[in-house]
């Protein structure tokens, strides 16, 4: 658990996220037992149920691998377009999904989405890669129709101040992936802004949920240190 936990909880200098995921693709879907993707999965999964998708226009933001793709496809969208900074991930999504569309991202704009065609804007674990917020949400404003929803589920930010880090192992070194402190009050603000209702919001932290991880690794002095920290949080907005 000690290598699991240093993915996450180790500090080096940070990497930008095109570079990180171009390393990190050929291994990311074969990570089992990852803390921070279990607990994605769970609240990805419980958020997803409350949205219609079926004929809808969804786009993906930070859509990397496609890990999600197979859940929302089975809820039969009429559109499933993905945006990814990393091309090698776009590569992997591509292997799973030979008919998708898919682009790669550069900064905030999405150049292929037209202004009120989306219904649904997805981003897990994305959000916190954007240094500028009010860039990002305007963007995402920009293409949601009045009415659509914004599904986003990341590393919480009081984990990201305690000093823990999105990373993992390469060539025998951690590789830490850059990361800005959006607190979860700022996130809300902002959507305030652009009248973004917060239909729910999820916060999972390090808890008795998640110790047998630790268990299976002899890691139960790393789990009482980071016991009760929130570590993944997930929200669901609607524009109204």
């Amino acid at each position: 658990m000690f290598k699991k936990l240093k993915q996450f909880f180790f500090r080096d200098k940070d990497t930008d996220p095109e570079t990180a995921y171009d390393l990190w693709a050929p291994d990311y879907d074969n990570q089992p037992r990852n803390l921070m993707l279990e607990l994605d999965e769970q609240v990805f999964s419980i958020l997803l149920k409350e949205i219609h998708l079926k004929g809808h226009s969804v786009t993906d933001i930070g859509c990397g691998s496609g890990r999600h793709w197979k859940k929302i496809m089975d809820k039969e969208p009429g559109q499933l377009t993905g945006y990814d900074v990393s091309a090698v991930m776009l590569q992997s999504l591509r292997k799973k999904f030979p008919e998708a569309s898919v682009y790669k991202a550069s900064g905030y704009k999405l150049t292929h989405s037209s202004d009120g065609a989306v219904q649904v804007i997805i981003s897990t674990l994305s959000l916190a890669h954007f240094e500028s917020l009010a860039k990002l949400f305007g963007e995402w404003n920009r293409i949601l129709q009045t009415g659509g929803y914004i599904l986003i589920t990341d590393f919480h930010p009081v984990a990201l101040q305690k000093g823990a880090k999105r990373s993992f192992r390469h060539n025998d070194k951690t590789v830490n992936v850059r990361n800005f402190i959006h607190l979860l009050p700022e996130i809300q603000r902002l959507a305030g802004r652009l009248n973004w209702q917060v239909i729910r919001l999820m916060e999972k932290e390090i808890d008795s949920t998640v110790k047998g991880l630790y268990e299976e690794q002899d890691a139960l002095a790393a789990y009482e240190s980071f016991r009760g920290t929130p570590i993944i949080y997930g929200m669901l907005l609607k524009k109204n």
